[in-house]
C-alpha cells in the first residue's frame, strides 16, 4: 500500500473533466480542439499518478496545485501539436549532411516553393493550347542549355533515375558494368540490387581495381542492352588501378550500335577544381564525350531539392519518360519549383557559388570561418562562467557520397562545460529549440561554423547557454 503522503498526493490529481473545466482548458480546446485536449489531460494525469508512484520521497515531488496541471496540460498540447520535421541547426560542418536533409536550398528555391504552393500551377498544362501537357516539359529547356544534352527528365531520387533509365532500356537483357563501380549508396542501397529491381541482368567485367576497354568488348553479346559506367561518388580505389574513360566506353558502345549510360551519383554543374577541391566530373563533360544517359542527384553538389536528374539523347529519353515506372517516381510541383529555380542560378556562373548554399559552405575562406569562430567563442564565453569555449584548427567534411577524400580547412569552437561530460552536452543540444547537432572531439563539443549560417548564430549561442544548464 503506498504511504499517506503518497495518497495524499494521489487524490491531488484532478478528474479529467475537471481539468478540462479550467480557463486554460477551455482556451486550448478553441485552438485545439477537445480531442486533443482530451488526449493531453489524460496523458497528464497518467503521467503524474507514474511520477507520484514513482517518488521515494514526498520532497522528490513538485507542488501539485492547480496551476501545475494547467502548465503541464499547455505544454503536453505543445508537445502533441508540434510537427515531428523541424529546422536543426548543423554545427558537424558536414556541408551535405544526409541525416539532416543534404542540401539547404536557395533563398530564391525557397520563394518559388512558396509561390507554387499557395495556388494553382501549369503543372501538367499547356497554357498555349489549352491541352494536357506533361511535367517533364519545365526543367528541360533549362536542364539542356546547362548541361548540353538533347533531353531530360526529372524522378524523385538519383537511385530511382538509375531503376527507371535501366528498366526502360533494358529490362530483361544484360548491361554491362565494371566490378569496382558496384557500389552502394546510402541506406544499403546497391547498385547491383538496384539493377536486379529494374529487371536487367548484371554482367560484371574486370576487377575491383582494374577494368579495360578490352574487358567490356568481350563481354558483348545478342542480349547486350547498354554499357553502364558508374562513378565511385563515395569512395575512391587509389594506387594500382585502371578504368575506362567515357569516350572511350562510348566509341566501343558506337561500334556495337550500343547505348551507354553513366550514372554520375551527386552530379555537379561548376568545375569544383577552381576552388581548390577535389576534381569531380562535371555532367556536361558526360554529354559531351557522347554519353547518352546521364543520372545524377539534385540535393548533392548541385545544391537543389531532392530529385534524380536524366539527361541524354532524346530518342534514349523519350523512352524513359514513357515507362510505366516513371509515373511512380515523378516529382511533385514543389520539388519542380525548387529546383528549376537552382538551376536558374547556374546561368550565371560568376555568382553561382554565392548564390547557392551549397557551393558556397564549399569555398568558404577558412580565415573567414576562423573570425566568425572568435566572434562565437567570446560570446559563448561572456554568457556563463561555467561554459568555456576555445576556437581550433579543424577539418570539415563534404558529406553526402561526395568527394570522399575531400577534407576542407576549418576553424572549430570547442565548448566545454563545467559539471556536463561532452556526451550530454551534445544530447542537451540535440533537445534544445532549435536543436543543434555537434560533433566531439577528446571531450569537447566541436561547433564548425562552415555549415552554420550567420543568422543562426545567435540562436546557437542560447541553446549552447541552455544545455550547459541541464545535468
Amino acid at each position: 500500500m503506498p504511504v499517506s503522503w503518497k495518497n495524499d498526493a494521489l487524490r491531488s490529481i484532478p478528474a479529467v473533466e475537471q481539468l478540462l473545466a479550467t480557463a486554460r482548458a477551455e482556451d486550448l480546446v478553441a485552438i485545439h480542439g477537445r480531442e486533443q485536449v482530451l488526449a493531453a489531460a489524460r496523458a497528464v494525469t497518467a503521467e503524474v499518478r507514474q511520477l507520484i508512484l514513482a517518488a521515494e520521497q514526498k520532497k522528490q515531488l513538485p507542488v501539485l496545485d492547480a496551476g501545475f496541471f494547467e502548465r503541464r496540460l499547455q505544454r503536453q498540447v505543445e508537445i502533441q501539436t508540434e510537427p515531428d520535421l523541424i529546422p536543426v541547426i548543423n554545427a558537424t560542418g558536414v556541408v551535405l549532411h544526409t541525416n539532416l536533409g543534404r542540401a539547404p536550398l536557395a533563398p530564391e528555391a525557397c520563394r518559388a516553393i512558396v509561390k507554387i504552393a499557395s495556388g494553382y500551377s501549369n503543372l501538367e498544362y499547356e497554357l498555349e493550347s489549352g491541352k494536357r501537357g506533361s511535367r517533364h516539359s519545365h526543367l528541360e529547356k533549362i536542364l539542356c542549355r546547362l548541361t548540353g544534352a538533347e533531353a531530360a527528365a526529372v524522378v524523385n531520387n538519383n537511385a530511382a533515375a538509375v531503376l527507371l533509365s535501366l528498366a526502360a532500356l533494358a529490362a530483361g537483357r544484360e548491361v554491362v558494368v565494371a566490378r569496382g563501380q558496384l557500389v552502394e549508396i546510402g541506406g544499403s542501397f546497391r547498385i547491383p540490387e538496384v539493377m536486379a529491381a529494374s529487371g536487367c541482368c548484371l554482367k560484371e567485367v574486370g576487377t575491383t581495381n582494374k577494368v579495360y576497354l578490352s574487358d567490356y568488348e568481350h563481354a558483348i553479346g545478342d542480349e547486350t542492352a547498354l554499357l553502364l559506367k558508374v562513378h565511385t561518388s563515395n569512395y575512391r580505389v587509389l594506387g594500382f588501378t585502371e578504368t575506362v574513360a567515357a569516350a572511350q566506353l562510348v566509341s566501343l558502345g558506337r561500334t556495337y550500335g550500343i547505348p551507354v549510360v553513366e550514372d554520375l551519383g551527386s552530379g555537379v554543374l561548376v568545375d569544383l577544381s577552381t576552388k581548390g577541391l577535389e576534381k569531380e566530373p562535371p555532367v556536361q563533360e558526360s554529354i559531351a564525350a557522347g554519353v547518352d544517359v546521364v543520372t545524377f542527384s539534385g540535393d548533392k553538389l548541385l545544391g537543389g531539392s531532392q530529385a534524380g536528374i536524366i539527361v541524354g539523347r532524346k530518342i534514349y529519353l523519350d523512352r524513359i519518360k514513357c515507362h510505366p515506372l516513371a509515373r511512380a517516381v515523378r516529382v511533385g510541383k514543389l520539388t519542380l519549383a525548387a529546383l528549376e529555380a537552382t538551376l536558374r542560378l547556374y546561368l550565371n556562373p560568376k555568382r553561382v557559388w554565392e548564390q547557392v548554399p551549397t557551393l558556397r559552405a564549399l569555398s568558404q575562406d577558412p580565415k573567414e570561418i576562423k573570425r566568425r569562430a572568435q566572434k562565437l567563442a567570446e560570446a559563448i564565453n561572456q554568457y556563463s562562467s561555467s561554459l568555456s569555449a576555445e576556437v581550433k584548427p579543424d577539418t570539415s567534411e563534404v558529406g553526402g557520397g561526395s568527394l570522399p577524400l575531400t577534407r576542407l580547412p576549418t576553424y572549430v569552437v570547442a565548448v566545454t562545460a563545467a559539471g556536463v561530460p561532452a556526451q550530454n552536452l551534445t544530447a542537451n543540444l540535440r533537445q534544445g529549440k532549435p536543436p543543434v547537432v555537434a560533433r566531439i572531439a577528446a571531450e569537447q563539443v566541436l561547433l564548425d561554423l562552415r555549415t552554420v549560417a550567420p543568422s543562426e548564430e545567435k540562436q546557437l549561442v542560447a541553446t549552447v547557454a541552455a544545455a550547459a544548464q541541464r545535468r
